[in-house]
């Protein structure tokens, strides 16, 4: 795959993150580049300038790992970061990530029952599964509640990216808005270096690219990270705001997607709000389930009330 210029892209800017004085170089005056230069890279890596200039053209395909882990070093940057350098070399070599295959539909596939049957087993928390274009492709019940706002009433998939920067409600929804979506693009970008050829996440970032200038300049930014676990604020429009923390759990038989748990520290405000929207999201009696027995005040039927 020709993936030169996010490879260019992605050095270029972490070069620029690095100052001379976080590496240990003299600085010098008069400099015309922000962070390091290439050939002060190239002397930390050990390589020759030539070498790594052409690393930074993007011609990435082919470098040892020794080589990448090298660089890594010099650009400081992070397990995510470096991740995703092996990430394009493998995309530029031809090599599918994670073992996935590659990916051609659009549409993500429904879970498997016993996927839905496991969700449906957390009662407590919200619980939740997205693939790595975002979408949200099974909740429990108290997800489809807590989610309400994204999954509204429209017929195509939830996805929590478009809800982010296309939705004006997403900016109730998270109170830590900017936030949220510098890690959305950062997650996203991660993805697609994983699986450089998911046409579905390539139309995704065309659309939002389009559509959003917000998400135009993060997805320039070239910045990447991994969910794992965290805290996060909400403001739910039932049961106001929320504090929650959260584990993410990678789904080994369905490679690309995570399931996500929300929950509230035990005795908190939060907690006991999530209380009250999971009976807001009790499902109603079935038009089959029997009919309860009336009380001695409901006897008489409504029209002769």
């Amino acid at each position: 795959m020709d993936n030169r210029a996010d490879v260019r892209e992605f050095l270029v800017s972490r070069r620029a993150k690095v100052s001379p004085e976080a590496a240990g170089v003299v600085g010098g005056a008069n400099r015309r580049v922000p962070g390091l230069r290439r050939s002060e890279v190239a002397t930390l890596a050990g390589v020759s300038v030539e070498y790594y200039a052409k690393l930074e053209r993007g011609a990435v395909g082919g470098a040892s790992a020794s080589v990448l882990d090298a660089v890594a070093r010099a650009l400081q940057l992070d397990d995510t970061e470096r991740a995703h350098l092996f990430d394009l070399a493998r995309a530029a070599d031809g090599i599918p990530s994670s073992g996935r295959a590659r990916r051609r539909a659009t549409r993500s596939a429904p879970p498997r029952p016993s996927l839905q049957w496991a969700l449906s087993a957390i009662t407590d928390g919200v619980a939740f599964v997205r693939d790595q274009r975002q979408d949200l492709i099974a909740t429990n019940a108290l997800g489809r509640a807590f989610y309400s706002p994204v999954i509204g009433d429209g017929g195509r998939i939830p996805n929590l990216a478009r809800f982010q920067f296309l939705d004006p409600a997403a900016r109730d929804f998270y109170p830590d808005w900017d936030l949220f979506a510098e890690m959305c693009v950062a997650i996203m970008r991660a993805e697609a270096g994983r699986d450089p050829h998911d046409k579905g996440l390539q139309d995704l970032v065309g659309e939002l690219s389009t559509r959003s200038e917000t998400f135009r300049r993060l997805w320039g930014a070239h910045d990447v990270r991994t969910h794992g676990a965290g805290t996060k604020r909400f403001h739910h429009p039932v049961v106001g705001d929320l504090t929650l923390a959260y584990e993410e759990l990678a789904i080994t038989a369905e490679p690309g997607q995570v399931l996500l748990v929300y929950t509230a520290e035990p005795g908190s405000p939060s907690a006991e709000r999530l209380r009250v929207l999971a009976s807001w999201a009790a499902e109603p009696v079935r038009d089959d389930a029997p009919t309860p027995p009336r009380r001695a005040t409901d006897e008489r039927p409504m029209s002769d009330r």
